[in-house]
């Protein structure tokens, strides 16, 4: 947002916090940013305010901001359809205008609770159609990796606390497969010093801020949950999806979420396309067996099959310009 033009008053980073055991430790801190935004609205008085996931702070802004006057519009839905579906009524409440970004996100509004939304298809169509593409040659003569073995792609997630827990599991796959060359995608918001803890002993490099070239270049990944495993489906790389997290938080989060699956991928097409190693099913082994399978072989190419129908799924290019489109409609009728 801060390269298209927008003054940053704080970054989401500062803002997020990962679990609910660590929610409560930050709530003095969640509160000082509500009435920080809150202040920032009011001295600067939009005419919309366009809100963007992350739920748990934007509905408590929408609430204020709706009962100011505000005119409210909400890109990209909060994850309503895997839990606390609750939200929706408060949605509803405040929130003018909803614009979506996956496919069955507006049968679930519009069938289930009797809300309008706008389907604009998926932004990371655009993002990834806007790379250049990647010489691989020189991708890897920049990264120092070797030219001769296949990449294993390494996406451990960006949050310090998931990398903590994720990245030493998929390292340990790194020795037993020498002839891959296993790279960890670095998250650009972290410090590549801050993975040489877990990188010392290991023959796996890293790679910062460059995890789109990665992908482009790699012939498997292991991906943690969340976007990255739309984003490496996108790119047409077979997978291994994994998640494990807080045992107190699991144990919270396994009685509220009420999907079939965890990943944007299994989710969208309705069906078990990438294995999804979760919590206790999260072990080197499990991951190593799973990896086999989109090495070579059927397991593999039933992946990179159902890709294909993924991405006809996500409804073409020019997502935002869509959605921005329509809240400009929305503000001259208003």
């Amino acid at each position: 947002m801060e390269q298209a033009g927008a003054t940053l008053v704080k970054h989401y980073r500062e803002l997020s916090f990962m679990g609910f055991l660590e929610v409560l430790k930050n709530l003095p801190t969640i509160f000082r940013n509500l009435s920080l935004c809150k202040k920032d609205i009011e001295n600067f008085a939009p005419d919309a305010l366009i809100f963007i996931d992350f739920s748990g702070f934007n509905l408590r802004i929408a609430k204020w901001a709706r009962q100011q006057g505000y005119r409210t519009h909400y890109y990209i839905s909060p994850q309503v359809w895997a839990s606390r579906a609750g939200r929706v009524q408060k949605i509803k409440r405040d929130i003018d205008s909803m614009y979506v970004i996956l496919p069955f996100e507006k049968a679930f509004y519009e069938e289930k609770y009797g809300m309008p939304v706008h389907f604009v298809g998926h932004p990371l169509i655009d993002a990834l159609q806007a790379q250049a593409e990647t010489d691989p040659l020189q991708f890897r003569d920049a990264h120092g990796l070797p030219a001769d073995k296949p990449i294993i792609a390494m996406l451990p997630g960006s949050r310090p606390q998931e990398i903590g827990t994720m990245l030493p599991i998929m390292l340990t796959l790194a020795p037993k497969y020498p002839n891959y060359q296993f790279v960890v995608a670095g998250a650009p918001s972290l410090a590549p010093s801050f993975y040489e803890q877990y990188l010392k002993d290991s023959p796996a490099i890293l790679v910062t801020d460059q995890t789109y070239p990665l992908l482009r270049i790699s012939h498997a990944a292991l991906v943690t949950s969340g976007t990255a495993t739309l984003e490496t489906a996108l790119l047409k790389v077979p997978q291994v999806v994994c998640y494990k997290g807080n045992w107190v938080s699991y144990q919270i989060a396994k009685r509220l979420i009420t999907l079939e699956y965890i990943s944007l991928v299994n989710l969208i097409l309705d069906q078990e396309v990438v294995t999804e190693l979760i919590q206790n099913d999260l072990t080197p082994d499990r991951l190593a067996a799973e990896l086999d399978k989109i090495l070579e072989g059927p397991g593999r190419q039933n992946q990179l099959d159902a890709y294909q129908e993924l991405e006809q799924l996500l409804g073409g290019p020019g997502a935002s310009n869509k959605a921005a489109k329509l809240i400009v409609d929305f503000s001259k009728d208003a």
